[in-house]
């Protein structure tokens, strides 16, 4: 983990993590719609899948954000 004053994510490792966080979340909502499939919506274990997949979603819009301000002027409207 970083130490002292905060270096943003180069350009390069912002596309990575966009590119696993896209991969992650696509396989959650695969994984939501399967428990739901099998444990119904009014589950505990359906909930808490809907919320991790609404959690991972907005972290990829926070990220989105995040690379625009590391990288004012760049191109990073795709990265996530």
């Amino acid at each position: 983990m970083r130490q002292g004053t905060p270096i943003p994510l180069s350009l390069e490792e912002h596309r990575e993590l966009g590119l696993e966080l896209r991969t992650t979340c696509a396989k959650l909502h695969q994984l939501c719609e399967l428990v739901v499939s099998v444990y119904g919506s009014n589950t505990q274990a359906a909930f808490t899948f809907t919320k991790l997949t609404e959690a991972a979603e907005r972290l990829l819009l926070d990220m989105q954000a995040q690379a625009s301000h590391d990288h004012p002027g760049y191109p990073t409207e795709d990265l996530y």
